[in-house]
């Protein structure tokens, strides 16, 4: 075996697991496309030392730091294909390189669909946001738009009023709450708004206003969810199940459906966050140390 751990994604799980296990001195490599998805996102909150950091900021001082690691190494590349073997895994990048390793760690993240709303890809990660931990104290007490139908729809605008009483819920088409939770939101004060969104109108990324029915809305920010699906697909096609969510199904030891293949971070997860993120590579490392320990003793 070339490594005892390849580690699939270098953002702030991967990296977290690549400094576990090299602490462990275990032989890993990382190997990162260079797309993370908040790589617009001009500030990184709620990650105590670093609170309103850059994210790439916080990713350069990691990769800064796993050099003091002799037997860590990393790779700016793409996998492309990844195979079970008699004894371990073979993993196949873009550029034709091979790699074999014991186990598996898949730490690549999702990927976002972008609506075809004018303007929400300018905006995604700026004004256009999908958590208030990360992002809701900056523009709390504000004007501020909800995009959601049903009961997640429900769900988001409750949890958003904690930071603002001044909410407009776009459901983009017709309301599908149930009566009671219509009497919720009314009692909230927080306005429903049927028609479809077409329009999110910035400057540089930073939002004015949102355009729906042929409406202009004035808001900070507007919270919005949008499809996803995993950011590196080669998981799945080595046949780790995917929950119903489209997030690749774990136990609570991290392990994926395939023996010795692990998962964390944003492709498991709906705690888009990096401090999720980085407890999660954390315990990544952790318990694929151990079962590199318990096989290996």
């Amino acid at each position: 075996m070339d490594f005892d751990v390849i580690i699939i994604g270098g953002s702030y799980a991967g990296l977290q697991a690549a400094m576990t296990l090299g602490r462990a001195l275990r032989k890993v490599l990382v190997i990162d496309s260079g797309k993370p998805c908040n790589r617009q996102t001009p500030h990184s909150h709620n990650f105590l030392t670093r609170d309103g950091e850059t994210p790439h900021a916080i990713a350069s001082i990691a990769r800064e730091q796993l050099q003091r690691y002799h037997t860590v190494k990393t790779l700016f590349g793409k996998v492309i294909k990844g195979e079970k073997q008699d004894e371990g895994f073979t993993v196949g990048t873009g550029n034709g390189e091979t790699y074999t390793a014991k186990k598996l760690l898949f730490t690549s993240g999702i990927y976002d669909h972008m609506p075809d709303v004018a303007g929400f890809a300018e905006c995604w990660g700026i004004s256009v946001i999908h958590c208030p931990y990360c992002h809701g104290y900056e523009v709390h007490s504000k004007p501020t738009g909800v995009v959601g139908n049903g009961d997640l729809g429900y769900e988001y605008a409750k949890m958003i009023s904690n930071w603002s009483n001044n909410i407009t819920l776009f459901t983009n088409g017709p309301s599908l709450f149930t009566n009671e939770q219509q009497a919720k939101l009314t009692a909230h004060h927080i306005k429903i708004e049927e028609a479809q969104v077409t329009e999110i109108q910035h400057k540089q990324g930073y939002l004015t206003h949102l355009i729906a029915g042929g409406n202009a809305f004035e808001f900070n920010a507007v919270y919005w969810r949008p499809a996803f699906k995993q950011h590196c697909d080669v998981p799945q096609l080595m046949g780790c199940q995917l929950t119903d969510a489209g997030y690749l199904k774990i136990d609570e030891l991290l392990h994926t459906s395939i023996p010795g293949v692990y998962a964390a971070g944003d492709c498991t997860t709906q705690m888009r966050s990096v401090a999720s993120a980085v407890n999660s590579g954390a315990m990544a490392g952790v318990l694929l140390n151990k079962e590199l320990n318990d096989e290996g003793f």
